[in-house]
């Protein structure tokens, strides 16, 4: 049975990382996957019923609690944008030169991505630059350091990083923790290749785009602020109603949508009907990507298998053998990571160690945070981040890895050189 599982997953991952020549989206591939290995697991333990549906009700419930926490952040992100809430920051963005641009943009985007998560604030941001630069070439360079820095910031928050975001609530760590601990390396890993890049952008001119484009016109400025203000403040309000109520995140994020779905009615309540369906968080959740939510079901269900099959623990057992250095096989994790998708890598690692042997704040668990968040910024294909930039600029796999592959290296290697020395420091 385990030589079919391994086989079925593996070509489950193929089909994931082939989603553009197969044309087949890669949710349908997840969740195909997902029902193949727990079908052959069922019928391979027959007579264990019982046990089987106990496993698969506690994957069920682990992976429910990461899709709602998602859902319900994403609806909150869909409704600021809506009411135009962004605006608040993009129009507050002014720079005379190109290379104090990026350095707004990209820090703009470093700690904006901690806040929202990397996927909204690279389509965000992106969006800005082309407000901001005409030339595409100049605009195509802000968008691959866009990545970078989407990356490097999601990696060091709770809320930041889908990935981080299954560490924190599976347990492996807490909110002030990878907070404390991640944002030097993460600050690292952003401004090597930020310094990097400034060599190359000294002295060009900012050039702005022939005809700028207008605003949202169907909301006040009252309303965009209320919005933002409301929005963010729920996002930043998760980690401390967990920290006081110890409750799990997708019940903060629920009850603060909530909040805010009853905030826009209010807001909205005298406008004409169709301004209010257009506003109203019920149409948000039309806009949301639900197949990246359905990608994730799919994904953490099929890794689940392998868990209880007992695969993982025998493939931690191999690789501490085999490499023996843990930091070395963190590494090499965050590089898959930049092939295939950290989610199923981080999956799998939460299910190949132990909280036992490796507690909430560990090590292994805040280096997996960093490197399975930073290291999708070498291919363009690897985060999140870089795929939404990708379909947005139709930036090309050559011309990235060609421009910011060696860049993204160079701040990922040296953010886990600054993480593992600050170990070693702090114990």
């Amino acid at each position: 049975m385990t030589t079919f599982l391994i086989a079925i997953f593996a070509l489950t991952y193929a089909a994931i990382a082939l989603e553009e020549p197969l044309k087949v989206n890669k949710s349908a591939a997840a969740l195909v996957g997902a029902g193949l290995l727990w079908t052959l697991y069922a019928v391979a333990g027959s007579g264990n019923h019982d046990a089987i549906d106990g496993e698969l009700a506690s994957s069920l419930v682990e992976t429910a609690e990461i899709a709602f926490f998602l859902m319900g952040a994403m609806t909150i992100v869909e409704v600021v944008d809506i009411h135009g809430g962004f605006e608040v920051v993009t129009q507050r963005v002014k720079a005379k030169s190109l290379l104090s641009l990026v350095w707004i943009v990209c820090w703009l985007t470093f700690f904006l991505s901690a806040i929202l998560d990397n996927l909204t604030t690279t389509i965000v941001m992106i969006s800005l630059l082309r407000k901001l630069i005409g030339p595409r070439e100049d605009r195509l360079f802000l968008a691959g350091l866009v990545i970078i820095s989407a990356n490097a910031g999601g990696a060091w928050s709770p809320m930041g990083d889908v990935t981080t975001t299954m560490l924190w609530i599976g347990g492996q760590v807490s909110a002030g923790a990878i907070v404390t601990r991640l944002i030097v390396p993460s600050i690292v890993n952003l401004l090597v290749p930020l310094v990097m890049a400034g060599f190359l952008l000294r002295g060009k001119p900012l050039i702005g785009p022939e005809e700028p484009e207008a605003g949202t016109g169907h909301t006040t400025a009252f309303e965009r602020n209320l919005m933002f203000a409301l929005g963010l403040g729920v996002l930043l309000a998760v980690p401390a109603f967990k920290a006081i109520t110890h409750l799990p995140p997708f019940l903060g994020i629920l009850f603060g949508l909530g909040i805010v779905w009853a905030a826009g009615d209010l807001v909205h309540r005298r406008k004409p009907h169709e301004v209010r369906q257009r506003m109203a968080i019920a149409h948000a959740l039309t806009r949301i990507d639900m197949s990246a939510i359905v990608f994730f079901v799919g994904i953490l269900l099929a890794v689940a298998v392998l868990e209880h099959a007992h695969i993982l623990a025998a493939a931690a057992t191999w690789l501490d053998h085999t490499v023996g250095r843990l930091d070395v096989i963190v590494v090499l994790f965050g590089l898959a990571s930049a092939v295939v998708d950290n989610v199923p890598i981080v999956a799998a690692a939460m299910g190949m160690y132990s909280l036992d042997l490796h507690p909430t704040d560990s090590f292994l668990w805040e280096f997996m945070a960093y490197c399975a968040g930073t290291g999708g910024s070498i291919l363009v294909i690897g985060s999140a981040a870089g795929v939404a930039a990708m379909s947005i600029e139709k930036i090309e796999f050559g011309w990235y890895l060609k421009k910011f592959g060696l860049l993204a290296l160079a701040g990922y290697l040296a953010g886990a050189l600054v993480y593992i020395g600050q170990a070693a420091l702090l114990g």
